[in-house]
């Protein structure tokens, strides 16, 4: 009798649903085992809230996220791994700027908005001397619990007992917020790997912590492949299809039932599935059987927050000099009304240069800050109207790009960790999670939890101590 071919079901051709299946593929290739992988993707294209489109005569330039850390290894392995080693560039410009009644750089020795430096602090016309004064004080604060209290897994809640309210206001919540389009009162410090380390250092005292901190490491901060990230996707998508997966798209899965030790996908068998989708379409597939009642309760009370971004190209002869220098800036949310952020997209970006036009990427809405219920027309007035105030310059765009993005950005509340944990326990080590929603926002989160639902799945499959 022939030796029986697992197979696994991957729900979600986003970025965590394409690393899975090449970790799953390499993985078992690497061990001599046979295994099929078909990833189901409900939309008509991959990649998720990853897309790469032309734009005002650029071939490609991101209508989402537009680079990934360089400093961590998931998605500098991966890109690496499916081909695109040679293809990663850095911004050209790293100086950005907040704006508070007018564009202020963003001062030195930050770590996401923490201040490591109180020196360099000091030096800020964001901050009162009142501001200041109280920020100097951190290292005489008692130690702030990072436990399971009330307020105790708050960004906002830790930063204000640290440092005050200005530096939660006007840095770190600016720079965190922009990131995870969240309000940082409401948002896990513990999701939040590099504020947790801070945190959570021997001692009472951030800034006498940081003096013990190994020195930051050298090279670019963020990388990008010079055709966008959507190139991301389309690389591992033929690196699937390369290694004999199957990727199916526009097949919204309507169904996930046990049957026995294996799995029923909209009738289909399979041994093993990875939920590498959003939590409430996982939730939903989990509804109606009872054994999955916490992870189900877990996954269905994740938050989500939408943005709409919005893409406009201006004449160059129109654009002020003395902006040249910038990537772009931060709104705060004391000041904010729509726009959260600009990136200056051809500047940040060399290759993204235009002879003619300055290219902007005008970030509306947040975590409490809803832009989905707005018309086109609205959201144009407000990103231009907003963002022109700002720069002290009238926009007037040659070319225009509104990119909608309900449900982008999943809200980790205190303690989701916690959460996520006891939903994963529940679960039979053949169905796990993979994705934003649970272990981590940002592109090399994502892939570092595809890569670890993979390799469970593999250990649940092929027996590793046989």
């Amino acid at each position: 009798m022939a030796e029986h071919r697992p197979h696994v079901a991957i729900i979600g051709g986003g970025i965590s649903g394409l690393a899975a299946a090449q970790a799953l593929l390499h993985g078992a290739e690497a061990a001599h085992h046979s295994l099929d992988v078909t990833v189901f993707e409900g939309d008509t294209r991959l990649g998720g809230k990853i897309r790469t489109t032309p734009f005002a005569g650029m071939p490609a330039l991101d209508e989402g996220a537009d680079a990934f850390l360089a400093r961590v290894p998931w998605a500098v392995g991966f890109a690496q791994a499916v081909g695109l080693g040679d293809q990663l560039i850095s911004p050209a410009i790293g100086k950005a700027a907040v704006w508070w009644h007018g564009l202020q750089p963003i001062p030195e020795g930050l770590l996401l908005g923490m201040p490591t430096d109180i020196m360099k602090l000091a030096r800020t016309p964001l901050l009162s001397w009142r501001g200041k004064l109280r920020a100097a004080t951190e290292p005489l604060r008692p130690r702030t619990n990072v436990g399971t209290g009330p307020g105790a897994d708050s960004i906002g809640a830790y930063v204000r007992s640290r440092f005050g309210a200005e530096v939660h206001e006007r840095l770190v919540d600016p720079l965190v917020g922009s990131i995870y389009a969240a309000d940082t009162d409401r948002f896990s410090l513990t999701a939040v790997p590099q504020l947790a380390d801070l945190a959570n250092q021997p001692g009472r005292s951030v800034l006498l912590a940081a003096r013990h901190r190994p020195p930051a490491p050298t090279g670019p901060v963020f990388f990008a492949p010079n055709g966008g990230v959507g190139a991301l996707i389309d690389a591992a998508a033929g690196e699937v299809q390369r290694h004999g997966g199957t990727i199916t798209t526009g097949h919204t899965v309507e169904q996930l039932s046990r049957d026995g030790a294996r799995w029923r996908v909209d009738g289909e068998a399979f041994d093993a599935v990875i939920l590498a989708c959003p939590a409430p379409a996982a939730a939903r597939l989990l509804a109606n059987d009872p054994a999955f009642a916490t992870a189900h309760g877990a996954l269905a009370s994740v938050d989500t927050a939408d943005v709409v971004l919005v893409s406009v190209a201006v004449p160059l002869a129109s654009w002020p000099e003395r902006l040249t220098g910038l990537s772009g800036y931060l709104v705060p949310k004391p000041v904010q009304r729509l726009v959260t952020a600009t990136s200056f997209a051809s500047q940040k970006w060399a290759h993204l240069h235009s002879p003619t036009s300055v290219l902007l990427r005008i970030s509306l809405g947040r975590d409490g800050l809803p832009v989905m219920h707005l018309d086109d027309d609205a959201v144009l007035a407000a990103a231009l109207g907003e963002t022109s105030e700002h720069l002290g310059v009238t926009l007037q765009p040659t070319d225009v790009r509104i990119s909608r993005w309900a449900g982008a950005f999943p809200q980790y509340r205190p303690l989701h960790h916690e959460r996520v944990g006891a939903a994963e326990a529940s679960l039979p080590a053949t169905l796990t999670l993979a994705g934003a929603s649970h272990h981590g926002i940002g592109i090399p989160a994502c892939i570092r939890s595809a890569q670890r639902a993979a390799g469970a799945t593999l250990t649940a499959l092929f027996d590793t101590e046989e």
